[in-house]
Order: structure tokens, then C-alpha cells, then sequence
């Protein structure tokens, strides 16, 4: 086995609870979600994000506007819709039920 490919799997089943999480905080251009993605090691490639984005805007989850930039094309902010909150809500609480559960797991000796 490879840890490396485990660790990678491990991250990108993560990857949409933190992108919805980070939206939720605020409205949020691409370019940061990579920045703070990429700084927490979140992903490696930003290739990985787009597809997500696309699939959470199918899901209803996100929703984005375009915004005029001075010094280029428009940019496209995502904001997160109420069934995202709602979702997110859900994540949030399966996320602390397996901190919890991998905690009690592995703090045995």
C-alpha cells in the first residue's frame, strides 16, 4: 500500500465539507478558496476544485455572481444557499461524531 494515495483519499474526502465550510464564513472568490485550501494542505492541485464547485452548484449547495474586475476578466464569487447551510449543518455534526469515535480509537494503547 501507498500511504501517500491514502493520505491524498483521506484529504479529498474532506474537501467539500472545508470548501462549503470556508464559503459559509463569507462570500469567496476561487482564487482565495485555493490559496487557503493549498496553505492548510488541503489539496495539491487546484484542478481538484473546479469540479467540486460545479458539483455543489448542481447540488444547490452554492451558488456564485459575477463581479466586474478592474484589472481583468469578471470574477465569479460563491456564496453558500441555505439548503448549503443546512448541509453543512449536517457535515459539521458527522465530522464531530468521527473525531470523537477516531479519538476514542486511537487513544487506546
Amino acid at each position: 500500500m501507498n500511504v501517500a494515495n491514502t493520505q491524498i483519499q483521506m484529504r479529498k474526502g474532506l474537501l467539500e465539507f472545508c470548501v462549503l465550510y470556508i464559503i459559509s464564513r463569507g462570500e469567496v472568490y476561487t482564487s482565495d478558496l485555493i490559496d487557503e485550501l493549498t496553505a492548510s494542505e488541503m489539496i495539491v492541485v487546484e484542478g481538484t476544485l473546479y469540479p467540486l464547485l460545479n458539483r455543489l452548484k448542481s447540488a444547490e449547495l452554492v451558488q456564485y455572481r459575477w463581479v466586474e474586475s478592474e484589472s481583468g476578466p469578471p470574477r465569479k464569487y460563491y456564496s453558500i444557499t441555505q439548503e448549503g447551510k443546512e448541509f453543512l449543518h449536517t457535515l459539521a455534526e458527522t465530522w464531530q461524531s468521527l473525531v470523537h469515535s477516531t479519538t476514542q480509537i486511537t487513544s487506546k494503547k
